[in-house]
């Protein structure tokens, strides 16, 4: 039976997460406080203590989430492996692309790339439910040509896309989507627009942490966000990285890529059950 490990992405955060793993297991407070040298500030504290606002900022949110799930990670021998977004790098480390350490520094570098990508380029994210992608991408498509940017930027399940972009144009998105027969479009409490072009100024910053980083072959197959597709070619997985940041995650088509490979089940490994839910409609 193969066994598929994925792991969730930035707003799944929680106050307290983790806490629990760093007073029972002597090597989760080890790993959690040596993440606290790497980064240079006690991210431990306001994981554990700090208020959803504290919490909410991408520099901190990625590297708590990536913390959270690379801890619970630990000996874990996995057939397969996916992430969505920021879960793609909690991936690679359990599945030995990428040293905890290594894997703790790109994801810092790529948070802070994100942050100052947001402050400078400000942009929203929506979800939308209850249409074919197809009839998303054409709205997208017809709003962004008048209004500013805005795509497709999670293919999450059938029926639940989320898209990203200018401010502007992820409201008129959304009222053209509800008049097109979306049950909802609904604005999401996020800092910026990920996984579109508003991202593109983080792309050098972060291709100079993945240039920095040491990769290696991994023990098993990473689906990717960019393609859905399996890869285990450092030189594959580093590229669809940085495609990453300006391109839609296709998790809808990750799953159905992993299923039709072998997987029989799917443990999620991070804070929250998000991934689970989704997975369960996309086997229907």
């Amino acid at each position: 039976m193969k066994k598929a490990y994925v792991f969730p992405g930035q707003g799944s955060q929680f106050t307290g997460m983790a806490k629990d793993l760093y007073e029972s297991s002597p090597l989760a407070k080890k790993m959690l406080e040596d993440a606290n040298d790497i980064l240079d500030f006690r991210i431990t504290d306001i994981m554990f203590n700090g208020t959803a606002d504290d919490l909410k900022a991408t520099k901190v949110t990625q590297p708590a989430v990536f913390l959270h799930s690379v801890v619970m990670a630990e000996g874990v021998i996995p057939d397969m492996v996916a992430g969505h977004s920021l879960g793609e790098f909690s991936a690679l480390v359990c599945c030995g692309a990428l040293s905890f350490e290594e894997g703790l520094k790109l994801v810092s570098v790529r948070a802070q790339a994100m942050q100052k990508a947001c402050e400078t380029n400000p942009g929203t994210m929506a979800a939308v439910i209850g249409l074919p992608d197809d009839v998303i991408e054409k709205v997208c498509a017809e709003v962004s040509s008048k209004s500013g940017v805005v795509v497709p930027a999670n293919y999450n399940c059938p029926g639940q896309v989320v898209i990203s972009g200018n401010v502007d144009a992820v409201g008129a998105a959304c009222e053209a989507l509800k008049a097109a027969g979306a049950r909802r479009a609904l604005p999401l409490p996020v800092s910026g627009a990920f996984h579109s072009p508003l991202m593109e100024m983080a792309r050098e910053e972060l291709a100079q942490g993945i240039r920095a980083a040491k990769f290696n072959t991994p023990l098993c197959p990473i689906y990717q966000n960019v393609t859905g597709a399996p890869s285990m070619d450092p030189e594959v997985i580093k590229d669809n990285l940085l495609k990453q940041l300006t391109s839609p995650v296709r998790w809808t088509q990750s799953v159905r890529a992993m299923i039709a490979d072998g997987a029989e089940s799917f443990t999620e490994l991070g804070p929250g059950k998000v991934l689970q839910g989704l997975i369960g409609r996309i086997i229907g």
